[in-house]
């Protein structure tokens, strides 16, 4: 009650809303940019169990983004290291660690243990398969991105729109510059992943309205925050 306190004074949150904070199950794809500050701030709310997808370690260009890693864990997994800054943050949270990669396989056998999916990935091949399984399996996910200093932000619920009907097929190899062509600001990542972070304590606590069905783009340059209104395309196949 003392640790939460700030939580539960919010009007619509209360008691009942850190319970289901508690018992919620929320799985991070990515430890890095955009999951940093994803696994810090569902930790500090008191998320009860998060799992932690990642297969790299960390390296020193990740510190300039990355808040959850430290010089001292160059070379280190970012799976053990995240877990390390999460268990020291909240000693009781229950943390699952899967270093491997994301596939077909291996998500079709994870993602049903959680209520929520984190996509916290920096490549296209994940980004689409994280949405095909959630589809398939009707599990909700957080969808962010980030670029140089632009972000973008969108909420899957069943029956709304999906990453699939918003970008269609998975662009061509080198058709999309990378962070590492066109650098990112680190703190443009924690910008989304906090909003990413916010989606997810509101969809278990039913707290204000979610991202769904538009997708959030925002310019760090100017601070210019727009909503595009996207809908269901059947073609998809997510209906």
């Amino acid at each position: 009650m003392e640790r939460f306190n700030r939580n539960i004074l919010i009007e619509g949150f209360g008691e009942a809303g850190q319970q289901q904070l508690k018992e919620a199950k929320v799985l991070v794809i990515g430890a890095g940019g955009l999951g940093s500050p994803v696994l810090f701030y569902l930790a500090a709310a008191g998320i009860g169990r998060i799992g932690i997808m990642d297969y790299d370690v960390v390296d020193i260009t990740n510190l300039q983004r990355q808040i959850i890693h430290q010089t001292k864990d160059l070379g280190k997994e970012k799976v053990i290291s995240a877990t390390e800054k999460l268990t020291a943050l909240y000693p009781d949270i229950a943390i699952t660690g899967y270093i491997e990669k994301l596939t077909r396989e291996n998500g079709e056998k994870i993602f049903p243990d959680y209520d929520f999916m984190v996509e916290c990935c920096d490549n296209y091949e994940a980004k689409f398969l994280i949405n095909d399984i959630c589809v398939e399996l009707g599990k909700p996910f957080s969808h962010g991105a980030v670029l140089a200093m632009q972000g973008e932000i969108m909420t899957y619920l069943p029956g709304s729109a999906c990453y699939r009907c918003i970008f269609g097929e998975q662009p061509l190899n080198n058709a999309v510059p990378t962070s590492a062509q066109a650098g990112i600001l680190g703190s443009i990542a924690g910008i989304a992943g906090s909003i990413q972070a916010t989606e997810v304590i509101k969809y278990f606590t039913k707290t204000g309205t979610l991202l769904t069905n538009q997708l959030l783009i925002f310019d760090g340059r100017n601070m210019q925050f727009t909503r595009l209104k996207v809908s269901p395309n059947k073609e998809c196949g997510c209906l």
